[in-house]
């Protein structure tokens, strides 16, 4: 009787071990991952559709149409962030498709931060108008993460930037512009040292722009899937 029972614990656990395997390995191949080829050097980004899928979707449209190649990262600020994904090397914006949804809140609830190393969406003060640009985090910014709202409705209490808001409609919180956030939905997994590298170039003026501009263009020579 107690070999029997010994017996079916360890099948039971093969069977717990094999489901485990199967779920990570699941997750693995849920997890895109995207190789920039740059003028700097080589890095690879990890993306995650479970938490941003809509966001995901279109960054990787946007790589398989190689929107990407011959672009340049046109904002570069050491203690902030590097952004590119939009400019040629001769600072023609390139066309885009219609804006993506934002997904800043859906991203931030499944546990994703603007923090060091992290790829989220650049886009206006609007924030439904992110197309193809993006940025990645050189700092921990959590303050471009979306801000939670809290429970009722009307909120009883929401305090923001040292304001006091209060028994405010949860709608007014909810589509206000300063509340939404900057979508996260990826991060370096290698490379970094060359995001780093990127991050410490010297910039000025270049094109359109007044400053943060690499003074030697840092070049996308090709983004491509790679797993």
């Amino acid at each position: 009787m107690i070999f029997n029972t010994f017996g079916m614990l360890v099948r039971a656990s093969i069977a717990a071990s094999a489901l485990s395997t199967a779920a990570n390995l699941a997750l693995a191949q849920a997890a895109p991952q995207v190789k920039f080829a740059t003028s700097a050097g080589d890095f690879v980004v990890e993306l995650y559709p479970d938490k941003a899928p809509k966001t995901v979707e279109n960054f990787l449209q946007y790589v398989k149409d190689k929107h990407y190649d011959g672009t340049i990262f046109h904002r570069v600020i050491g203690n902030f962030m590097i952004q590119g994904g939009g400019f040629d090397a001769s600072y023609q914006q390139k066309p885009t498709r219609a804006p993506v949804v934002h997904e800043g809140r859906l991203a931030y609830e499944k546990g994703l931060r603007n923090v060091v190393g992290t790829l989220a969406m650049a886009r206006t003060s609007d924030p439904q108008s992110a197309t193809a640009q993006f940025f990645i985090n050189v700092a921990d910014n959590r303050r471009l993460d979306p801000v939670a709202i809290p429970p009722g409705d009307p909120v009883p209490r929401f305090e923001f930037q040292g304001e006091v808001y209060t028994n405010t409609p949860r709608a007014d919180l909810l589509n206000s512009n300063r509340l939404f956030g900057y979508t996260v939905f990826g991060k370096v997994v290698s490379g970094m040292d060359v995001v780093n590298a990127i991050k410490s170039t010297p910039t000025g003026p270049g094109g359109p722009f007044g400053v943060d501009v690499p003074k030697t263009p840092i070049l996308i020579n090709s983004a491509n899937l790679v797993k």
